[in-house]
């Protein structure tokens, strides 16, 4: 098929688009990791760019020997982990079961779910809700109400409905049951869309501070994200003990604890992206 000079253009011009927009995105944190890496006299006198000056790794080190960092690292990880689980589960029953051509009350259930693309749920009645259950001052109240959301449902379902119809009803004539049919054919069929979803809903979880702020009374609970809004927002560097023998400052402490919160949801991407692709651009395209 040939290539016409306006599309070539075009393709250029989309190429140099991103080529900015990864570096306005790149240089920010860039310059964060040379923060977290220099010393607190060149922190202190701002002139830090995207290389460290003074390098030292006294900042990771102190952070590495905070036990509120470990805690809450360790929070973050169990929300992350078990509330992608609890959100796959029900995202992925949910969708296959609308995903079927027999399921009643099919359509009144997807207006529905359509409903809370419009309105979002008002913070107080959402408050008085998440008391009401008793989940109160728990990780509960985290995971579970935002473990179902509409948008993760519709491409699930999405992606559901683009399998072959002759496979799930050659598993019936074998005498599948429907959770049988899900659970063996399905889902072995829907990895890259499990891969997205739980990419989706992993990396909200872990950067889920909001929910916890509101929710969360006792600091054993808090996870990582509550801890570095404290550090960031709220100078809240008590303990920390900072100070003048010391080769690390409150700024790079802070630039280091980001890089900490960070680091594990970005080391996860890269062994998803090759699903992350397929799952997502199969699953928003075929309804």
């Amino acid at each position: 098929m040939p290539i016409y000079r306006s599309e070539r253009w075009f393709q250029a011009g989309l190429a140099l688009f991103f080529i900015v927009m990864g570096i306005i995105m790149l240089v920010p944190m860039l310059h964060v990791i040379a923060l977290s890496l220099s010393d607190s006299h060149h922190a202190t006198t701002g002139h830090i760019g995207l290389l460290p000056q003074g390098f030292t790794l006294d900042s990771y080190k102190k952070i590495m020997g905070e036990t509120r960092i470990w805690r809450s690292l360790g929070v973050t990880v169990y929300i992350t982990v078990l509330g992608t689980l609890i959100s796959l589960f029900f995202t992925s029953t949910l969708a296959y079961a609308l995903s079927r051509p027999r399921m009643p009350g099919k359509p009144l259930i997807m207006k529905g779910i359509v409903i809370t693309f419009i309105f979002s749920v008002p913070l107080i009645p959402y408050f008085l809700t998440v008391n009401s259950l008793h989940m109160l001052n728990t990780l509960w109240s985290i995971m579970l109400p935002t473990a179902l959301g509409a948008f993760n449902v519709i491409i699930m379902k999405t992606f559901f409905q683009g399998l072959s119809s002759e496979i799930f009803d050659a598993g019936s004539i074998d005498g599948c049951s429907e959770f049988g049919i899900f659970y063996r054919l399905a889902i072995p069929l829907s990895k890259p869309v499990f891969a997205t979803i739980g990419l989706f809903h992993a990396v909200g979880q872990w950067n889920s501070y909001f929910y916890a702020l509101i929710f969360i009374r006792s600091k054993e609970l808090y996870p990582i994200q509550i801890v570095l809004r404290g550090m960031i927002v709220n100078a809240d560097m008590a303990g920390w003990v900072v100070n003048v023998d010391t080769t690390y400052s409150a700024e790079t402490l802070q630039a280091g604890v980001i890089i900490v919160a960070i680091l594990p949801i970005v080391a996860v991407y890269p062994f998803l992206q090759k699903y992350f692709v397929k799952g997502a651009y199969v699953g928003s395209l075929k309804e």
